[in-house]
């Protein structure tokens, strides 16, 4: 098995050549075996006959019923198991099992014993398994995966998003001494680092440790904290000596106040110190820590912006669903890399993660990129009464696990949940105290979809977030002014996030003949619409302070299995890009203009190449200036800027019949960019919905 050094679990600045833990890869070797079965049979699965599947973590058991069927998935119980041969020299340490991510309940049996249970899709959790296990022996593991919605476990369905079945993210094998820093703390990391009085002159910092004692005597331990820049020179120690007591975990704090501190400064700077926190017995460093340490001040001001120590910060913002197509959930750190590319590629500066807690590991990506990031709990779409205390558990397992990332500025806890309002709004209540227990020092935001601040779930979170998709859901596109400036009038001191907008795109519908609005409940999805959406909605945006961030719905393109319109089914076509990552839509490079420093030059309409009318017009992005454009080789005449400083129209420009070629031409520092793109005119057409059968599209593209 591979050997993994893990920031979040393992050390990186070992002493005495002692090795602090051992954090294992644990995801080869499993079998599976796909259910539903009988309760009883579960502590005797090992043993069935038929046909088990080998298969390698990450692995979900949706990848295709998912994604292709309307309302027709496997939702129940997947089991795994896999054979672990425990080494003799192991029964006198401590042994743990940490999955990163199981969908959605989870049972754990170790010979056919019960070690563990968890509930929730998207957050991890740690099962001590050394009582358990007989050394010098092989062990049995058993996972029972249950992906079936039920009232008592958020999300309460599959409606906004469908809860892929199975282990679908890394499990790990943890393995320390019986004094450690303690593994299962909600499977956090066991330290939690916090900052106050933040300024370029100094910063205070407090680490503090939860440890643990597993043996029946009282150990003489030390505990050390020291942090480091990120160039590994150390410039701060905190040491502690007490005798770590067998009865419970205990906690203990060091202090820290540093001068003149190198501030974690977004994607411009996104300087990371490190918090190695270790545990040294006789000499000896027995477990050990590591942490990110980014030092930093978030601030929202009502009616301003966002502000970043001290200075304010464009909010540039995406939303992002973890799964791709053909994959589902079950991803590997490259499609991670991958989809923070794109984003960082179209400028984003913040990304709303929903509508759950998605991988450790991007987060900590985004630690190092400079993403200011929004996590949430999967508390959406509807209540039962019963899901209260899941909800505040997957909360204290966000809000645990991922504490020390300074790139999360809010924790989201709750996206368009409503009746009964009463219920709705006392549990957000209790969430935002939970929140505020947990983690003083960060915002708590609340999501609602009708757009009214006097709605009776609104305000019971530091921040009111509000969905709007105008021209898309409701009204006509331009409606956006009206309720922009309706709430600024009404209510100038609530601190208000466009938390979603946008509109679907189906990149095989193309028409030039579009209105205000759109219905959005039957096929047609031209992606034309989209961006048209898209170049009003962020020019009324950009000129709204009083909207302190804004985030577009979506990334990349999503499966909604409870969902069937717009020509392919199953499928949220509001991303940026297609589910399987291949086309960049026109909308993306409309925001890549507006906000990335790239130079961009690009036409618009480049699937839109069955022209309908001879008059039309022609769009161009460009950053770097008025750019040049030709038709058939000919200079275009009659520029005008558009909606923002990037937006360049042509009006009237008539097209040859046949073959219409157009080249965008633009200059920056000497060098020329271009784009071209082809068009095709062979008559007058009169194309809309009812050309939708022609252009339907099930699966794939």
């Amino acid at each position: 098995m591979k050997k993994i050094v893990s920031l979040l679990l393992a050390g990186m600045f070992v002493t005495g050549g002692v090795a602090a833990r051992d954090v294992t890869s644990f995801n080869a070797g499993w079998e599976f075996k796909k259910g539903p079965f009988p309760e009883e049979a579960v502590r005797t699965v090992a043993s069935w006959n038929g046909k088990w599947n080998k298969v390698e973590i990450p692995h979900t058991w949706n990848a295709r019923d998912m994604q292709t069927r309307y309302n027709d998935f496997y939702e129940g119980a997947g089991y795994y198991r896999k054979e672990y041969f425990c080494p003799e020299n192991l029964k006198d340490k401590r042994i743990f099992l940490r999955f990163e991510g199981v969908g959605a309940c989870a049972e754990v049996y170790i010979n056919n014993q019960l070690v563990g249970t968890h509930k929730g899709g998207y957050s991890a959790f740690a099962i001590e398994i050394g009582t358990a296990l007989k050394p010098g022996k092989n062990n049995e593991i058993v996972v029972k995966a249950d992906n079936k919605s039920r009232p008592d476990v958020i999300p309460v369905n599959h409606a906004l998003f469908g809860v892929y079945g199975g282990i679908y993210r890394p499990v790990w094998l943890i393995v320390t001494e019986k004094s450690n820093i303690t593994v299962t703390d909600n499977a956090s990391p066991g330290v939690y680092i916090t900052q106050e009085n933040v300024s370029r002159r100094s910063v205070d910092i407090t680490v503090k440790v939860k440890v643990d004692n597993a043996s029946l005597q009282p150990v003489p331990v030390i505990l050390e904290n020291t942090i480091y820049t990120q160039e590994r020179k150390r410039i701060a120690t905190d040491k502690q000596s007490f005798d770590l007591s067998t009865q419970g975990t205990q906690a203990y704090s060091s202090t820290f106040h540093l001068n003149r501190p190198h501030l974690w400064q977004g994607r411009q700077d996104p300087y990371l110190y490190k918090v190695v926190s270790r545990l040294i017995q006789n000499g000896n460093v027995i477990d050990e820590v590591v942490q990110p340490l980014g030092i930093r001040k978030y601030e929202m001001v009502a009616g301003k912006g966002f502000f970043l120590n001290g200075e304010k910060y464009p909010m540039y913002g995406v939303c992002r669903h973890q799964d791709w197509w053909e994959l589902g959930s079950a991803l590997k750190n490259e499609h991670h890399d991958f989809d923070l590319a794109q984003i960082m590629d179209v400028g984003a500066t913040t990304v709303r993660f929903a509508h759950y807690q998605q991988s450790e590991y991007l987060y900590s990506r985004c630690d190092s990129l400079g993403l200011v990031i929004w996590a949430e709990i999967p508390f959406v779409n509807r209540v039962t009464g019963q899901e209260a205390e899941n909800a505040k558990n997957q909360l204290r397992e966000l809000i645990r696990q991922n504490f020390n990332h300074p790139s999360i500025y809010v924790w989201g806890l709750h996206n368009e949940v409503y009746s009964p309002h009463e219920y709705t709004a006392q549990l957000t209540a209790e969430l935002h105290d939970l929140a505020k227990a947990e983690d003083p020092n960060r915002y708590t935001v609340s999501v609602n979809g009708y757009g009214h601040m006097e709605h009776p779930v609104n305000l019971n979170a530091d921040i009111q977030g509000m969905n709007r998709y105008f021209g898309w859901y409701e009204k006509k596109i331009k409606d956006i002014d009206t309720w922009i400036e309706g709430l600024e009038k009404e209510y100038p001191h609530q601190k208000l996030i466009l938390s979603e907008y946008g509109a679907d795109a189906n990149i095989n519908h193309q028409t030039e003949l579009l209105g205000e609005s759109l219905k959005w409940w039957e096929q047609y999805y031209p992606e034309t619409f989209q961006t048209k959406v898209h170049e009003y909605h962020w020019s009324v945006i950009a000129k709204h302070p009083y909207i302190v961030a804004s985030y577009l719905w979506n990334s990349f393109d999503f499966a909604t299995p409870m969902a069937d319109r717009g020509g392919i089914t199953a499928r949220n076509m509001k991303g940026l890009m297609t589910f399987d990552r291949k086309t960049k839509k026109d909308s993306y490079y409309w925001y890549k203009a507006n906000w990335s420093k790239d130079p961009v030059v690009y036409l618009t309409q480049r699937r839109n190449k069955d022209r309908e009318c001879k008059e039309t017009s022609v769009t161009v992005y460009s950053n770097i200036g008025t750019p040049t454009v030709y038709l058939n080789g000919k200079e275009l005449q009659g520029i005008r800027k558009g909606y923002t400083e990037v937006h360049y129209v042509f009006d009237h420009v008539i097209l040859a019949d046949g073959k219409n070629t157009l080249k965008a031409v633009a200059m920056q520092n000497g060098k020329e960019y271009v784009d071209e793109i082809v068009w095709n005119y062979t008559g007058e057409k009169n194309r809309g919905t009812e050309t939708y059968e022609n252009q339907k599209v099930h699966s794939g593209f």
